[in-house]
């Protein structure tokens, strides 16, 4: 059995995933983008050392800030991780908000084989335009062909077959979705995006400006925020709401892909008593096994 917990930022995953571990047997392996990388903990909501309650975790902080981890880095890793825990008899539990990441490693996703591409006849405006395909906004030096080209080339290389009739890999996975009212989900975002900045964020940030041209910090929500309130561009204000509006519109996007993508059983988050919560996701899962 393997048990998938999604949805987006600040409904409860976390503590879902740790209290299913402890009835399940379970293990948790992380599929949130963001939390590979060490040393980003407050602006990711890492999970802490108090929250885990023994349950070991796995591929969180694997990676250096300035490193590359694509996603079909995280299918290999990510499936031999599983493979080991099913072996010892375990309940791999896979925790996160990142849907195209958990949709490649549980199923039949083939990447392109990675090679060297020719651009010469492309100019550097329609490289431009390629780049943004892929959904990259924030481009550097878009006069340096050398690094526009090498981007273009790894955004191909990436790329995946994406194909509606992609199967499992693997049997008896649930899916498991944790949704609330909009209106309250903002709010709880909003909150957690003010506790970030009490609990030092602009400091972690700090940590790793030197590093602020890396792709974990240019595109993780909160960091690249960050980056520019220290580079003088975004008043602190300007900074903080902006965090809130982009967290709001990534769990529009979440929202979308995983109803559209994934099998997903959802359950209304009880804020009032999250034990509720947790009963029945647990009373749902046994109905099943």
């Amino acid at each position: 059995m393997i048990i998938v917990i999604s949805g987006p930022t600040a409904v409860g995953k976390t503590k879902l995933s740790v209290e299913l571990a402890k009835i399940f047997n379970g293990e948790i392996i992380n599929a949130d983008s963001m939390q590979f990388y060490k040393n980003l903990n407050i602006g990711t909501a890492k999970v802490t050392e108090e929250e885990k309650n023994n349950i070991p975790h796995h591929l969180f902080d694997i990676k250096e800030v300035w490193e590359d981890f694509s996603i079909y880095d995280y299918q290999k890793l990510g499936r031999k991780v599983i493979d080991e825990l099913l072996k010892k008899g375990k309940t791999p539990i896979i925790v996160g908000g990142s849907a195209l990441y958990i949709k490649a490693l549980l199923y039949d996703f083939k990447f392109k084989k990675e090679e060297k591409k020719d651009y010469t006849s492309l100019s550097n405006t329609r490289i431009i335009q390629k780049i943004k395909e892929y959904g990259i906004t924030e481009i550097k030096d878009i006069q340096n062909r050398r690094r526009i080209t090498r981007l273009l080339e790894k955004l191909e290389n990436n790329t995946y077959r994406n194909q509606k009739d992609d199967k499992l890999i693997y049997d008896d996975v649930f899916f498991i979705g944790l949704t609330t009212d909009r209106t309250l989900l903002y709010a709880k975002i909003n909150q957690r995006v003010d506790k970030m900045f009490e609990e030092g964020l602009i400091s972690e940030v700090e940590k790793v400006y030197k590093y602020k041209d890396a792709k974990s910090l240019q595109t993780g929500i909160g960091y690249k925020e960050v980056l520019k309130y220290l580079d003088n561009i975004l008043t602190l204000e300007e900074c903080i709401d902006l965090i809130k509006k982009n967290s709001r519109h990534y769990a529009k996007r979440q929202y979308t892909f995983l109803h559209h993508q994934l099998p997903i059983t959802w359950f209304n988050v009880n804020y009032d008593d999250f034990n509720k919560t947790i009963s029945q996701v647990k009373e749902y899962i046994l109905n099943f096994y």
